[in-house]
């Protein structure tokens, strides 16, 4: 969990405890802040920049223990480059940079001031730097038991955990009031790093369905799908994923009706939540094989997202839909060869029982389609390897047959610094997944495979729906380090597409 008890923001005032974080941008030319610090400190700060060869450049600090003249067991001083030249992603990335730096070794509080030489910061932009901050401090320790207290034992009078940011800014009112909807987000991106980062011998498909009920506390209307009524939908890709396991498979409907009876009809997102993968009877390599409980990262951004809609009061009718199943070898377990027969009335010959996300969105994306209407679909995955190997980890795969669509999703990938790129759909792929004993195989082959699993599901597409596919296997679990995430599991998406509401579905 985030190592943040406490956001808090104050005007430019000069702290009496703690540690101070004061910004200095390129020359150096330290702001007001700085400046004023460095004055009671009688010269100290400027003359440690000018020994160490500080310049203000972006990612450069100097560092001052117990600083003489100042109430503060540590001040520090961080490059920050040309602010002019910041975007909103740029404040965000700051205030993790800035989190990395400070441990709470120096006392519970921290102090930021988010200043600019010669201007005032924007209040979204001393936000996006808190935001930046209580990402960066999450850390998943529910099962380090070093250094837990026992029961009844009393706190350590030296607790050297920061409990405390204050973010210092020209308006601290404004600030505050900005980052509100910001820290739901956040909320909502820790959330969808937890279930992430959870053993699967813990987080099975009944207990996520569990986890997603809880959303009813923030406002969440939940209903969970048992076998039964799973069976009786007709959704046999995604039984046959399940039929494995011991644990029973479950389908999890969240609706948001922040919009009203007035706000037409939802967007919906739906997620693959394979809680374990091991490939089934088409098994994994031992190698690497621990990594697939993040197997359900899609479900987990969804109900991450749903969290933070509802948190901030999103006005938008939003539903999420997750397909929650344990892929397993046994003597139950789909085999290579079998057909079965989707919830949409088509037929998937099972080549390999290892490409078992797509028959688990494939039977989502028909129910999402055939209850509400979406005014637009969007899924999310952790579908493919392939994906990896064409965009690495820097971006996730963007599939989709609305150009509109997509460029809402590439714009909202911008803006928030997850990014997408736009991978092609066509005839010639769709070739791909023909079969010659079914009306479709669930492979296509060696080549091309993220872009086969994606015209596999755009089988499963009404006529009209405006849908957006993301392959996010390369991003949503064991992601590349960023200033802002150090997690296994790091919550991806769940900026991007609440970014995506705000600016294109909420109503105004």
């Amino acid at each position: 969990m985030s190592e943040l008890t406490a956001i808090a923001f104050a005007d430019l005032a000069p702290p009496t405890e703690g540690v101070a974080v004061v910004l200095a941008e390129e020359g150096p030319k330290l702001a007001p802040a700085a400046k004023d610090l460095d004055k009671t400190a009688k010269g100290l700060l400027a003359r440690a920049a000018q020994v160490s060869g500080f310049k203000g450049k972006k990612d450069s600090s100097v560092d001052l223990l117990l600083p003489a003249g100042l109430k503060l067991a540590r001040l520090v001083l961080v490059g920050a480059g040309k602010t002019a030249d910041y975007g909103a992603e740029d404040w965000l990335n700051l205030g993790g940079v800035i989190r990395g730096l400070v441990s709470g070794k120096e006392g519970p509080t921290a102090h930021i001031y988010v200043e600019a030489v010669g201007r005032e910061v924007d209040p979204a932009n001393v936000a996006n730097v808190a935001l930046g901050a209580l990402l960066r401090g999450y850390k998943f320790k529910k099962y380090k038991t070093k250094g837990r207290k026992k029961d009844g034992e009393a706190a350590e009078a030296n607790d050297r955990t920061l409990k405390r940011i204050v973010v210092h800014s020209a308006d601290p009112k404004a600030a505050s009031r900005a980052f509100a909807a910001a820290r739901a987000v956040a909320n909502g991106v820790m959330l969808a790093r937890d279930l992430v980062n959870e053993p699967a011998n813990i987080l099975g498909p009944t207990e996520f369905a569990e986890r997603a009920k809880e959303l009813t506390k923030v406002g969440v209307q939940v209903e969970v799908l048992n076998e039964r009524t799973l069976k009786k939908l007709g959704m046999n890709a995604l039984l046959a994923v399940g039929q494995g396991s011991e644990k029973p498979t479950h389908v999890a409907v969240m609706q948001w009706k922040g919009a009203g009876e007035r706000g037409g009809d939802p967007i919906v997102f739906v997620g693959k939540g394979v809680t374990f993968d091991s490939g089934g009877l088409s098994l994994k390599p031992a190698a690497g094989m621990e990594e697939m409980k993040g197997d359900m990262a899609g479900a987990a951004c969804v109900v991450g997202l749903m969290h933070a809609l509802a948190e901030r009061k999103a006005k938008v009718n939003a539903v999420g839909i997750i397909g929650l199943v344990e892929n397993m070898p046994s003597g139950g377990a789909q085999r290579p060869g079998d057909v079965v027969t989707a919830m949409s009335g088509q037929t998937i010959e099972v080549l390999n029982t290892d490409a078992e996300g797509r028959m688990v969105l494939a039977d989502c994306l028909w129910y999402a389609q055939d209850r509400f209407k979406p005014r637009a679909l969007i899924n999310l995955a952790t579908l493919t390897g392939a994906v990896m190997v064409a965009l690495g980890k820097e971006h996730a795969g963007l599939f989709s047959n609305n150009d509109a669509l997509a460029g809402e999703l590439i714009a909202a990938g911008e803006a928030t610094g997850e990014r997408l790129w736009r991978l092609p759909l066509g005839p010639k792929y769709d070739k791909l997944v023909d079969s010659k004993v079914a009306d479709m195989k669930n492979t296509g082959g060696r080549w091309g495979g993220s872009i086969s699993a994606a015209q596999f599901l755009q089988r499963f597409i009404m006529d009209g729906t405006r849908w957006a596919h993301l392959d996010i296997a390369g991003t949503g679990l064991a992601s590349l380090d960023s200033e802002i995430n150090r997690s296994w599991g790091s919550g991806f998406g769940v900026r991007l597409l609440d970014w995506l509401v705000s600016e294109h579905y909420e109503r105004r």
